[in-house]
């Protein structure tokens, strides 16, 4: 199923990918980008740095959450169709549950003010997790074939269109995304004819 030498960490099987993103999800509140790049890559070793970044990049393009599109990736790479859905249940199931049960004990509290202090913190406390994921990520950059301040640039771009200008993020990446991958693909080029 995958080309990874047989050294590497990974899941022992089917059940330890559910068992792993089921935690994953469990720890998660307001995203848990930062959350799998600890597990994934410092802990469970199963994707390097660079393969990391360059997951979550197609996991970002692709349709639907985030996450999920990693998980299907990471549970594919390894048991193929099986592990995506074993991935993918992990990453759905017993977090669905209990959203839907603390949903059910929300709903008489939602408008009192402490219900709305803590809504309101767990946005700050999620802005940083992205903040402190996106900083942890950087160091993979190093490897990538565009160069460091190609990568700044692009990151720089990315955020001023999105961040201050608000536009659409489709519209980014459709403009962002393939001026990227071309840039990249020259650099690829010049590297294999050196």
């Amino acid at each position: 199923m995958s080309d990874m030498p047989e050294d590497r960490p990974r899941p022992r099987s089917k059940t330890d990918l559910f068992v792993s993103f089921t935690l994953l999800a469990l720890q998660g509140f307001g995203g848990i980008l930062s959350v799998v790049q600890r597990e994934m890559v410092e802990k469970k070793k199963w994707l390097t740095p660079e393969e990391f970044v360059e997951d979550w990049a197609v996991a970002q393009i692709l349709p639907g959450p985030n996450v999920i599109n990693l998980s299907l990736m990471i549970g594919g790479r390894h048991f193929g169709l099986l592990g995506a859905l074993a991935a993918l249940g992990g990453i759905m199931c017993v977090p669905s549950m209990l959203v839907l049960t603390i949903a059910v004990l929300f709903a008489g509290v939602e408008h009192t003010a402490a219900a709305q202090g803590v809504l309101r913190g767990m946005g700050a406390v999620c802005a940083g997790l992205i903040v402190a994921t996106g900083l942890k990520m950087i160091p993979a950059l190093k490897t990538n074939p565009m160069g460091r301040v190609s990568c700044a640039v692009l990151a720089v771009a990315g955020f001023i269109t999105v961040g201050l200008l608000r536009l659409p993020l489709a519209w980014v990446l459709l403009t962002l995304g393939p001026m990227a991958g071309v840039w990249a693909g020259l650099h690829m080029r010049q590297g294999e004819s050196s």
